[in-house]
This record gives C-alpha cells, sequence and structure tokens, in this order.
C-alpha cells in the first residue's frame, strides 16, 4: 500500500484527459530526471540540463520506438515546486500518445502519484506552509475572478502572514504568563498568592488577539460564498417571464419561451457569476393549480428545490398585476426564513406599479427581461442578498478564510482564549490559565502546518486532484 512521504518518483497527467492540442505530465521524486532520460532521444543533454531549463527531444517506447516529440522543462531542487528534482513533459495531448507516455514512465520506475502528492512533497519540503497548499485547488475551482483572486492572494502567502502576526501576539501573551510561573517563587515573592490570582500579563494583547480571530473567523462565510458559490430559484406563476429573465441573467437561450402555460416541465439550471458569486441559477416550472400529471411534478419539484434555495426570486407579470395564487405562495411557507426578492416583470408594458398588501416582502424589483432594463439593479439586489450590503467591508483589504479546517481551527482558539480572560476575570490562577494558552498557539501552528498529525494531511491533500 503506498502513502504519502516517500521521495520515489512519481509520474502524473497535468492537464485534463482526453483529445487536446497539448498535455503535460508531471514527474518528481529521487533520480527522475535520469530515468526520464533513459527514455528519452537525448539523454545526456538531459541529464547535464540546469534547473529551469527546456529541452527539446523524442519520448521513447519499448525498443527505444518514438512515441511523440516533446519538451521537457527541467527542475533541480530545491529549486522546483517540490522542492525534489523534477521534469514536466509537455506532449501532444491525444489519448493514445499520453497512455503510451505514461507506460513508458511506469517502466522506467516511476509509480502513479497519488492525489495532490506533488503539493504534498512541496509541503513536506518547506516549499508551502498548509494555507498556501491548500489555496492551490482554490485557484483550480475558483468560479469566478473574484473566488480567483482571493485564492491566489492566499497562495501569496497573505493568510499565512496574517496569522503568524496574531500567533506572534498570543505567543507574547503565553510568554508572560509562562515566565510569571517560572520566577514568581524567586523574583516574585512580593506579590502575594490573592494578588496573583487573576493576574493575566498582556491581558490587553490578549483581547487583541481575541478580536483579530473572531474577525478572522467572521471572513469565512464570505469567502466561502466566493469559492463555493449559492443557489438562486426562480419562481413564479406560468407566463410570469421566468424563462425570459434566466435567459437573460444567464446570457444566452437556455430555457424555451413560449406563450402556452407550462412550457417549462422542469427545473433548468446554469452558472453564471453576480458581482464576483458564483451563482447556481434555477428556472423552475410555474406554479399554479395544473390538471397535468407531468406539469404537476415538475411544480412540485420546483417547490422542493425553493427549499435549499439561498435567495428566491419571484417573479410577477407587470401586465396582470399580483394575482391570488401569488400573494398566497409569497406568504406560504414554502419560503419561510428565505430571502426573497419579488421581481415586476414586463414593466415596459406596464409602467403603472400598483399599490402592493403590507403583508408581502418589502422591496420590489422592476425589470424587463425583454429588453434588459433593471436587470442590473436586480443582479445588485441578488448580491446584496447573498454577501450583505456590507460584508467584509469592515475587514478592508484583508484576506480571510476559506477552508473548513482553518475555520474549526481559528474557532477552536477563539474559545481558548476568551476561556483564558473569562478565567482570568473570575481570578482562577496562571497555571489554570496556560494551557488554554498554550493550546490556541498550537491551533494557529495546525493552520499554517507548523502543527500537523499524518492522518490530518492524508485527508486534507487526498482531497486534491492527481497532478497537484
Amino acid at each position: 500500500m503506498i502513502f504519502y512521504g516517500d521521495d520515489s518518483p512519481i509520474a502524473a497527467l497535468a492537464t485534463p484527459p482526453g483529445q487536446g492540442a497539448l498535455a503535460v505530465i508531471r514527474t518528481s521524486g529521487k533520480n527522475a530526471i535520469e530515468l526520464l532520460a533513459d527514455h528519452f532521444s537525448a539523454p545526456q543533454k538531459l541529464k547535464a540540463a540546469a534547473g529551469n531549463t527546456v529541452v527539446y527531444g523524442w519520448m521513447l517506447g519499448k525498443n527505444r520506438v518514438r512515441l511523440d516529440e516533446a519538451l521537457v522543462s527541467v527542475y533541480r531542487a530545491p529549486k522546483s515546486y517540490t522542492g525534489e528534482d523534477g521534469a514536466d513533459i509537455s506532449c501532444h495531448g491525444g489519448y493514445a500518445v499520453v497512455q503510451a507516455a505514461l507506460e513508458t514512465l511506469h517502466e522506467a520506475g516511476f509509480r502513479d502519484a497519488l492525489p495532490g502528492e506533488f503539493t504534498f512533497r512541496a509541503f513536506m519540503n518547506g516549499k508551502l506552509d498548509l494555507t498556501r497548499a491548500e489555496s492551490v485547488m482554490e485557484i483550480v475551482s475558483a468560479k469566478t475572478g473574484k473566488a480567483h483572486a482571493g485564492a491566489v492572494r492566499r497562495l501569496s502567502g497573505d493568510l499565512e502572514s496574517e496569522i503568524r502576526a496574531i500567533k506572534e501576539k498570543l505567543v507574547r501573551v503565553l510568554a508572560g504568563v509562562e515566565l510569571f510561573l517560572d520566577y514568581s517563587e524567586d523574583e516574585f515573592m512580593e506579590v502575594g498568592a490573592d494578588e496573583r490570582s487573576g493576574m493575566l500579563p498582556e491581558r490587553e494583547l490578549a483581547r487583541e488577539v481575541l478580536a483579530d480571530l473572531r474577525e478572522l473567523a467572521a471572513s469565512f462565510r464570505i469567502e466561502k460564498l466566493y469559492q463555493e458559490g449559492a443557489l438562486v430559484v426562480i419562481a413564479g406563476r406560468p407566463n410570469a417571464g421566468k424563462s425570459s429573465l434566466f435567459n437573460r441573467l444567464v446570457k444566452e437561450d437556455r430555457a424555451l419561451v413560449a406563450e402556452s402555460p407550462g412550457t417549462t416541465r422542469d427545473w433548468l439550471e446554469a452558472w453564471i457569476a453576480v458581482e464576483g458569486i458564483p451563482v447556481r441559477l434555477a428556472d423552475t416550472a410555474g406554479i399554479w393549480d395544473s390538471s397535468d400529471a407531468v406539469e404537476k411534478a415538475g411544480i412540485k419539484r420546483g417547490i422542493e428545490l425553493i427549499k435549499y434555495a439561498d435567495v428566491v426570486l419571484y417573479i410577477v407579470d407587470a401586465t396582470v398585476g399580483l394575482a391570488g395564487e401569488d400573494a398566497q405562495f409569497l406568504c406560504s411557507g414554502d419560503i419561510e426564513g428565505k430571502p426573497l426578492i419579488m421581481v415586476w416583470n414586463k414593466s415596459d408594458a406596464a409602467p403603472e406599479m400598483p399599490e402592493l398588501p403590507a403583508d408581502l416582502p418589502a422591496g420590489v424589483e422592476r425589470v424587463s427581461a425583454k429588453t434588459g432594463v433593471g436587470v442590473l439593479s436586480l443582479t445588485a439586489r441578488i448580491a446584496e442578498a447573498l454577501a450583505g450590503r456590507n460584508a467584509g467591508a469592515e475587514r478592508g483589504d484583508r484576506i480571510g478564510v476559506a477552508s473548513a479546517r482553518q475555520k474549526a481551527l481559528i474557532d477552536r482558539a477563539v474559545e481558548q482564549v476568551a476561556d483564558a480572560l473569562n478565567m482570568a476575570d473570575k481570578g482562577e490562577t496562571l497555571d489554570i490559565i496556560a494551557p488554554s494558552l498554550r493550546e490556541a498557539v498550537d491551533c494557529l501552528g495546525e493552520i499554517t502546518g507548523e502543527v500537523s498529525t499524518a492522518d490530518i494531511l492524508e485527508v486534507m491533500f487526498g482531497s486534491f486532484c492527481v497532478g497537484k
């Protein structure tokens, strides 16, 4: 059984499998360049190549049969992604070519890389801390420019720097406690036991650390939103213009639009970006008392989907006005607790806005899915409902946490620092307070990887794609 942590030569396809102009096969590990050279048309040139150089030649199979011409990018330890010797093979992207090249590497002594093993080795060899390692997959999976920008900042070390700055302050607090515990019997005998109770050196600094940690923990919600996205469901009566608005937001004719009711029998979805937020937009069947069994099933599925929505867009036909079925649905339990935006569609054909009942959700967006008027205002409203009016503004340009692992460790650190301060306020002695501070320091160390276990690392890197 293969485990993470050895230095054996590994290889993996780093580009999507299938037909393409080019493919990149990544290699790394002990003697990786020498093993590759034995199956290359210019072996001595490859073995002598300096790091960060490119060598042209042919990949060779059995009996030195040519497989494909290739460019080999050579990397020498320690100035490589993994910190080991390695090479990236750029060849043509046909399935047969890639398979033949990988089989040749296996014969040469390479094994298949485990998921995330290249990045794991980069971490183990001190090239990346854990926050930067996690950001690698964030970049790979980023759906919008804003998600990508945040991931790049974490890869650049911004989060690592912030965590280390907070940890340094917390270590100062703990050092004061440890110093007092170590020397109180000698240098501080004049301080009585009653006076020592509840004494916490650097108490204000500890409160500052607690505030920093709580602020960092709060950043997870918005960072997770930018990374994972949200579900926005379009609902309403038939012919209200749901599919037209869906097409307008998606910017292509994905949903069938027709005058006859019941055209949409099942929900249709597409990913869009709303002010940098990845949004899974779903167009559902019109909600009405249909006698058609198939349509009724589609309506039921749409209502079920609403239960999972982060925001509901309820579309009303402005040329018809608010019908009894609209008011019934808007006041029903199906959307209870859900952020809801009422969209007054076809406003170009019905410029007058009637007075709405007071018990309906406040705030109506007037749009025309046909002309696009009001759509920008609607998307801004969607972003506000998802992210909050001032989400992240209090942190300015500071980076946030984007992984559940980081968030859980910060929450534990918050709990421990808060406990230490509460115990100090209650008059507990420093020998009782100190373990909570040590636990908080360890939590911050685990975020960056200074404190880690094999099980935690294997689970974390096991979620990566092969080739990273």
